[in-house]
């Protein structure tokens, strides 16, 4: 199985940052160096940044402030060695030359070790940070988003392999007939190119997507490599994988060019009573936030108009993130949770089908992994311990061990670019290919 760690400045609980032993802050570089470190010390395929384009009051600890990951994970390219790094780049306020640019730098200071969340933006008030009048409607985020990532795709491509001779004999720095213009015109983009950095070490850095809509489903099946999956059961889960990847085959790819991460929320002790400890002090610090904000959040409606102590209101379907808003939505309803009791529910990280968050020992975490991967419902998973860097720390040195010893996780590394670790194909350059292809012609 492929292991990522999603990293947050305070952990995947909502209240995690307030464990004792909890280090955070809003830009903690040593933290995220321990972090990094630590994951690529457990042999890791990639650490993952998420990102967003709001601060407010009334959202959690860890969207408040933070680093841009780009520039992070730059920094963090120069402490680490073989761990992928991945960051989330916006779409809908995004340029395509620049974040073509972005990526293309951070997988050469890597040494091929990068990787785009491609997101289209869940939160509306970012409109207001880029002067527009409103957010741009769900379904046409998606349009934009197809043909933005085919202009950077091209634009990663304008250059071949061995476009840079760097001849000094010669004085030929760069062979011009190995540079492509883009030229691409399309309904909402033109661009000319070529990009003005060398084609990267892993062809393209690998894409990931994480949208669950039906759009974003559609979306990651004709782009994605890698795909962030809601927190099913295993039935749930095995269900989703299948149909996840047979939306491939009209794209013309195979099953095995996307891997599916759902996320592994989990609360670890050496013994059932320690972790059930544990899970109680976060929950306890739990009940003292104002979940309004969170709740409004995820909901894509503002509920402070609500009591939370009612039945779940009557909301439709918002212009930000469908997918989970649907799923809680349903949920509530279906069991009958006034808005408070959905907060604890999400909060406490029990899945929409109502399952625990995993709490108990490390051969109980690694049971349950071991049962999902084998059952189909996941070609691995992204780690979002509850605080860091204990939480974290424990993973590695008392869960990894033990799927190691089962066979199910690598030894080490037995390559060096994220595409190797997660068994992806370097993409040919498209003019290299068509050359090829002529020269098997006239043989």
């Amino acid at each position: 199985m492929h292991l990522g760690m999603m990293v947050t400045g305070t952990g995947h609980h909502i209240a995690g940052w307030r464990h004792p032993d909890a280090i955070s802050g809003p830009q903690n570089l040593d933290l995220m160096v321990r972090i990094a470190r630590t994951a690529e010390r457990g042999k890791m395929d990639m650490l993952f940044f998420a990102d967003g384009l709001v601060s407010s009051p009334d959202i959690k600890p860890a969207q408040v402030a933070r680093f841009e990951p780009v520039t992070l994970l730059s920094a963090l390219s120069m402490v680490t060695d073989r761990i992928g790094l991945a960051a989330t780049a916006n779409t809908t306020y995004g340029d395509p030359f620049h974040i073509a640019r972005m990526f293309a730098s951070l997988d050469h200071l890597s040494a091929g070790r990068a990787a785009w969340n491609v997101v289209t933006g869940s939160d509306g008030r970012a409109a207001a940070n880029f002067s527009r009048p409103v957010h741009v409607e769900h379904d046409k985020r998606y349009e934009l988003a197809s043909e933005f990532i085919d202009v950077v795709t091209g634009l990663w491509d304008c250059w071949e392999d061995d476009a840079f001779p760097l001849d000094k004999a010669t004085g030929r720095y760069f062979d011009s007939s190995r540079m492509h213009q883009l030229d691409y015109v399309g309904q909402y983009y033109t661009v000319k190119g070529p990009l003005n950095i060398s084609r990267s070490p892993q062809g393209h850095p690998v894409i990931i997507q994480a949208g669950s809509s039906e759009p974003g489903q559609e979306f990651a099946a004709r782009t994605a490599e890698l795909v962030f999956a809601p927190d099913h059961g295993i039935e749930a889960g095995v269900a989703y994988y299948n149909k996840f990847k047979a939306r491939m085959a009209k794209y013309g790819r195979t099953p095995d060019e996307m891997l599916i991460f759902p996320g592994l929320h989990f609360i670890l002790g050496r013994t059932e009573s320690e972790a059930r400890s544990l899970r109680d002090m976060l929950h306890g610090f739990l009940m003292e936030t104002d979940p309004v904000g969170e709740l409004s959040w995820r909901l894509g409606h503002d509920v402070s108009g609500y009591s939370l102590d009612e039945p779940m209101p009557d909301l439709p379907l918002s212009n930000n993130a469908q997918y989970d808003a649907a799923r809680l939505i349903a949920l509530a309803r279906k069991d009958g949770l006034t808005l408070r009791q959905l907060y604890e529910h999400f909060s406490s990280h029990k899945t929409a089908d109502n399952d625990e968050a995993l709490c108990g020992t490390p051969e109980q975490i690694a049971d349950l992994m071991e049962e999902k991967f084998l059952a189909g419902a996941a070609d691995g998973f992204m780690i979002e311990p509850p605080f860091f860097p204990g939480a974290m720390d424990d993973f590695v040195d008392l869960v990894i061990p033990i799927l190691q010893k089962r066979g199910l996780f690598r030894q080490d590394y037995t390559g060096v670019t994220l595409r190797d670790h997660l068994g992806l194909k370097r993409p040919v350059s498209p003019w290299e290919a068509r050359r090829a292809e002529a020269a098997l012609q006239t043989a």
